[in-house]
């Protein structure tokens, strides 16, 4: 039984997409970074944090008739984060936020970050994806118009790639997917190793 230890409707749409079934169980974990921490490592950290947390909770618990004994189950964890100038850029905390983030990526190029975790029975595997992301100027005007829709506000780094910001992203290097929230490929990758193993 594959579970996606996520809330976020974007892993939940990429995951389904792939032709994976799977079920949601959403981790509700503290997602600050610790001082000092690297982007690679803090995105790996709260994925992991996820995917075993909900692994824990799960394995040896019942499901309809028979108890899940831990194996079959594999948890897939995920966090994605922003990064320009080495400032991680998480969700906004409000519209004021948003533009200040959305100031700091126009007509620059960033890095977005994925860490993956996939807990089963015998451990938990981790990897991590980095796409760079370029974004054209962007006007004050512009700006405000796009925060006034409301869809930066529950996003990292205050954009959405498959939304109406796709028009200020001429170019991406790596993975598109990943920037959406769920790198598939990797992913898929950590899920045919498990596979094989088992």
């Amino acid at each position: 039984m594959l579970v996606l230890a996520s809330a976020s409707p974007r892993r939940r749409e990429l995951l389904a997409q792939a032709g994976y079934t799977f079920e949601v169980r959403p981790a509700d974990l503290p997602e600050d970074p610790r001082p000092g921490e690297e982007p690679v490592a803090y995105v790996v950290r709260l994925a992991r944090e996820k995917a075993e947390a909900i692994y824990r909770a799960l394995a040896g618990q019942e499901s309809g008739a028979k108890l899940i004994d831990g194996r079959g189950l594999a948890v897939l964890g995920a966090d994605t984060t922003v990064v320009v100038d080495g400032e991680i850029l998480g969700k906004p905390q409000n519209a004021a936020d948003a533009a200040r983030m959305l100031r700091m990526l126009s007509g620059r190029t960033h890095r977005v970050i994925t860490g993956v975790a996939l807990a089963t029975a015998e451990g938990t595997e981790v990897a991590a994806e980095v796409t760079a992301v370029r974004f054209v100027g962007l006007a004050d005007e512009e700006i405000a118009a796009y925060v006034a829709t409301g869809e930066p506000m529950d996003k990292a780094g205050a954009y959405a790639i498959q939304g109406r910001a796709a028009r200020w992203i001429p170019r991406i290097e790596g993975c598109y997917f990943n920037v959406v929230g769920l790198p598939l490929a990797l992913v898929t990758a950590m899920l045919e190793g498990h596979k094989q193993r088992t």
